[in-house]
């Protein structure tokens, strides 16, 4: 007769897997724009000139005038953000795993996401750095601003608000056809768009670049669409095109209208710490970088009421 296992002998078995809770992966917005890579206190990108135009000659060997270009210089200011983490070596001889591989990977995706609030942050920030030395402030746009109420009243984004955005870049003469045009939304925004017949229409979304690609909007009229619910976070002053404090700015702009400089790329490095207690290795992760608006008619603002 065999014997009776008793609930002794029961045994528990815990995972050796860690599975990173949910979250934006890095940045979604950095392969948008204009990059480059920097050293020093600030950093010009760009030098630019202003159009000039052609004046028609109705004399011969008349005196000869002058047609000066207007001359400036755009300034990126870098910015340092860290994710310090501790490990404990005696929690380590505890477990069966080491976790350490996971903990960079969610410092990397950490900073990522910094690099898409600094950028978010650039786009409509009151002034962006000018002149010989960055001493001169250039404001956005309020002309560049497509209302909360168009389209429909307290709307969120909808076809005639892309088409009025991408009317204001056409006006302001950007090359639509060489510079690349995106719009960044969350959630709300990819919804409100399913509701538009031109989107899920199999008239838009039978061509060579479609609409939809499984059920998910990434492009239209043009335009391609990144999805990033930072916008939600973003701390940006309202102005006088809206109504309502909730109220969401999508930003749509020519990819050589935004700049990020990066000082430093992500990087991390693993330490002993001796003056802490077990000596526990420091996971630390840090970057540098700043972005800056190149031109401001080449980003237009679009307001869309945040669903309650």
């Amino acid at each position: 007769m065999s014997a009776v296992l008793t609930p002794t002998f029961n045994t528990v078995e815990f995972s050796s897997v860690v599975g990173l809770l949910l979250q934006q992966k890095g940045s979604k917005l950095r392969p948008g724009m204009m990059t480059g890579s920097h050293t020093g206190k600030q950093a010009s990108p760009l030098n630019q000139l202003g159009a000039v135009e052609a004046t028609e000659v109705t004399s011969r060997f008349g005196v000869m005038g002058r047609t000066d270009a207007t001359p400036d210089r755009r300034w990126v200011f870098p910015r340092s953000f860290d994710v310090p983490q501790l490990i404990d070596p005696v929690d380590l001889l505890k477990m069966n795993f080491d976790p350490s591989s996971q903990y960079v990977t969610n410092a990397l995706y950490a900073l990522g996401r910094k690099i898409d609030d600094e950028i978010l942050r650039a786009m409509f920030t009151t002034t962006s750095k000018t002149g010989e030395q960055g001493g001169t402030d250039t404001t956005f746009l309020s002309t560049n601003v497509v209302g909360l109420n168009t389209g429909g009243a307290n709307s969120s984004l909808n076809i005639p608000k892309l088409r009025a955005a991408k009317r204001l870049l056409m006006l302001n003469e950007v090359d639509l056809d060489n510079d690349p045009v995106y719009c960044a939304i969350t959630a709300d925004e990819h919804d409100a768009l399913l509701n538009e017949v031109q989107v899920i229409s199999s008239d838009f979304n039978g061509r060579e670049k479609p609409v939809l690609e499984d059920g998910k909007v990434v492009r239209f009229l043009g335009v391609n669409f990144v999805h990033c619910e930072r916008i939600i976070t973003s701390a940006l002053a309202l102005d006088d095109q809206s109504t309502s404090a909730s109220s969401k700015q999508i930003p749509m702009w020519a990819q050589s209208a935004m700049y990020l400089g990066m000082w430093n790329e992500l990087e991390s490095s693993l330490e002993r710490r001796a003056d802490l207690q077990s000596r526990p290795w420091q996971l630390y992760s840090i970057g540098t970088w700043g972005a800056t608006r190149l031109e401001e008619k080449k980003i237009v603002k679009i307001w869309s009421a945040a669903r309650a």
